[in-house]
Order: structure tokens, then sequence, then C-alpha cells
């Protein structure tokens, strides 16, 4: 029996002063749970000298990580400092080092979670990493634990809370993309450089975890098609509205036999399914098993106690699993060869804007383009659309394969009737209203 843990901490920014908070305010429920006393021994920061939001002993505190990753009497190693070729030596050098290590470092468990897991399995280890994707929302352990008896199909989740505060704003005040993104900065939500979150790239990072752990099979950033939201006007929006839908950023990872596809990119909705609901900075994710059928998980996405509060609960599960022994049992290589659907093999049904030359004939042009490519359509709406001699056409399609899709996109930029694409979005979630 373990008669007290030690904990090294490796940053002390938002997530960092709040696991410290939690750990110091809940010892009562710790000592219960894990049977011993546990203790933050030392703590990584960049400055010795800067003014903190929490109170510390300052003799905990270092500026050298080999106070942490070195130390015989740290047991756990907890990572929330950030970046991924530095903290992967150090995070590397610790589970070596025979210390169990949880982190709350997306990119990196995206990029190298692999190669980290195999370290920890190798020297029996616990490597966990719940926050990683959507703060404090339990999504991992949901799908490792609570959904470990389940085929998992399909995970579709709003999982960036910037992106998702821009477009609500943008779809319940009428505002444009660079006011709101502005707000947005001002208020925290968004970085002076947002590019990772506009562009999709940390809702992709966050898909890649989650698509490697609910289908057990490594994927990587590479398998997944992505884009943003910075080109999404409040035009788009509006025409979406009119006809039921709402503009959401999804990451959408589904499996059809053996074979998974994992996309993030602005789709449109069912104003009633419960994902449109998910508004400003919450995430959630949506879950479909071949035996419980669909789940969801919502929850704040950021935040210092939100994510601190996933981080203590991966400290409890491996302090319990020192307390019996367990550790580096749970970490588990994904079972099966990764296997990507084709675009032949991806059907959906699709929303598109395009404005054309008012001439005779450009209709019917348009339309014997997707009777060509076998694209039936659902709706359709011709309107003015504002500039001289032109007219705009909204569409709605019933599912087509995004090979078939695509070929329309590109066949459409080449005709010389076409004045603009002005918006083209995939249509999910209508199985489930």
């Amino acid at each position: 029996m373990v008669k007290e843990i030690n904990i090294g901490l490796l940053g002390l920014g938002t997530v960092g002063s709040g696991v410290v908070t939690i750990i110091e305010n809940h010892q009562d429920r710790l000592m219960h749970q894990i049977g011993c006393p546990v203790r933050v021994s030392k703590v990584l920061v960049r400055n010795l000298e800067k003014e903190r939001t929490i109170t510390i002993n300052t003799d905990l505190l270092t500026t050298n990580p080999d106070d942490i990753i070195d130390n015989s009497e740290i047991d756990i190693v907890v990572e929330v400092i950030g970046g991924i070729e530095d903290t992967k030596d150090l995070i590397l050098r610790a589970l070596k080092n025979k210390k169990h290590v949880v982190t709350a470092n997306k990119d990196l468990i995206a990029l190298h979670g692999a190669e980290l897991l195999t370290t920890a399995i190798e020297n029996k280890c616990d490597l966990f990493y719940e926050a990683s994707v959507a703060g404090g929302i339990p999504i991992l352990r949901g799908l490792t634990e609570g959904l470990a008896s389940d085929r998992i199909t399909k995970m579709m989740g709003i999982v960036n809370g910037t992106t998702n505060f821009i477009l609500t704003k943008m779809t319940q005040e009428g505002r444009d993309y660079d006011s709101v993104l502005k707000e947005a900065q001002k208020l925290g939500f968004a970085e002076s450089d947002p590019t990772a979150d506009v562009e999709g790239f940390d809702a992709a990072r966050k898909m890649a975890i989650l698509a490697t752990l609910g289908f057990s099979m490594n994927i990587d950033l590479n398998d997944i098609s992505v884009k943003g939201i910075s080109s999404i006007t409040s035009e788009d929006i509006e025409y979406a509205m009119n006809f039921g839908y709402i503009m959401k950023l999804i990451g959408l990872a589904q499996r059809e036999g053996d074979m998974v596809s994992v996309t993030v990119e602005p789709m449109l909705l069912p104003h009633i399914h419960p994902l449109a609901s998910v508004h400003n900075e919450y995430n959630a994710v949506f879950v479909t098993g071949e035996a419980v059928g669909e789940t969801m998980f919502y929850g704040p996405g950021a935040g210092s106690l939100p994510t601190a509060t996933s981080v203590v609960s991966d400290l409890v599960a491996v302090m319990k699993n020192m307390q019996i022994g367990v550790n580096g049992r749970m970490n588990i290589n994904p079972q099966l060869e990764k296997s990507l659907l084709t675009d032949e093999q991806l059907e959906s049904k699709y929303f598109l804007r395009i404005v054309v030359k008012d001439e005779i004939g450009v209709f019917s042009q348009i339309t014997s383009l997707f009777t060509k490519e076998e694209v039936s359509l659902e709706k359709i709406l011709q309107h003015p659309s504002g500039i001289a001699d032109s007219s705009e056409i909204i569409i709605v399609t019933h599912k087509a394969n995004k090979k078939s899709f695509n070929n329309i996109i590109n066949t459409l930029n080449e005709i010389s009737s076409v004045i603009d694409i002005k918006g083209a979005y995939p249509i999910v979630g209508e199985d489930k209203k």
C-alpha cells in the first residue's frame, strides 16, 4: 500500500493553477478515494518571480525540468505546459524513469500518441490524457470505459469553443465573421493568431484522438480532411436558417464496416438536432454505438477548473491503479489496421449557393450537370443576387457521394456563366431529429 503520492507538475498557467487548487481544496475527498495523502511536491515554471493567481510555496517552484523528471520521489508527472517536441522528450524520459504521466496536450497526443503509448506500455506506466479533448467533458473515459463493450460507428461533435462562439454570435446576432472574431479575441476566447482554431486544425487534432480511441485504429492528422470557418458569411448562415439548418464546425468520424473517415469542416445541422443548440464556447460530442444507440457528452470545452477537473480525474485513476498495482494495464495499442473510406464511399446531402449570369439556358446547364453526376435535387431556389444581370441559385441535394459533388464544384468553376460559388456545405444529422 502506497503511503504518500507525490506529483510533479510541468506548468503553472491556467490549467496548472487549477490542478493545484483542486488538489489542495479536495484533500479529504482524495484521501477517501486513494487512502493516502496526495501532494504537489515540485512545479516547473518559466519565471520564478512571476505573480501568480494562486498562493503556492515558492520552495516548490523550479525552472529545471530535471528536478521533476529525474526526481526519484515523484510518482506522477502532470504535463500542462503545451508544446510538442521538447515536451515529448520530457514525457518519454518520465515514462522511462517509471513515472506515470497525465497530460492535457492535444497537439502532442495527436502527433505522437502512438509512440508515447508504446513507451508507457513497455515501462508498465499509465499514460492518461482525458483533458486533451473537450476540456471538462469526460469523453475519452466514456469511450474507453463506459462504451468499452460497444462498437462505435459514429462520433460527431463540436470540439472547438472558439469557432462555436464565433458561429453562435454570427447566427444569433447576424454579425459578420471579422467583427465577431475581434470580440472573441477581446474576451480571451480566441488567440491573437487564431489560425489553429478558425482553420479547423485544433478540432482536427482532437478528432484524431477521438477516432483513434473510438475506432481502435491509429488515425493521423494527415488522414483528416480539414476546412475552417474563415470564409463563412452571414448570408451563408441566413440562407441555411431559411432552409431549417444551423451552421456549426463539426468533427465527424464515421465507420462503415472496417473502414473509417474523419472530417472537420463547417456543416449544416437540422435546427432541432441536439448539437444545433450547443452555443458559445461549449463543446459536445454525439456518439453512436451499435448497441447503446445515440449518446451525447456536453459541457465546457475549456477553462481553468473544467480542464483541471479532467486532469485530476486522470490523476485519481492513476493513483487508484498504484494502490492495487495494475498501472500500465489499461494502456492498449489500437487493435485494427488503418483503412480509410474513399470519397466515392462517403455520402451526404449538400447545400450549395452559386451566383450565375442571368441568361437563357444557364439554369438548364447547371441542372444537367447534376444529372450527369447522378446527383438529385431536393430543393432549389432562384432569386436576384444584388449584382446586375445575375441571379443567385440555392440548392439542397439528396444524398450524394463526395466525389460526385466535388466533380460538380470543379465543373462549375470552369463554366463561364457561373460568376461565383458562394458556399458549399455538407448537411448532417437528419437521421437524428
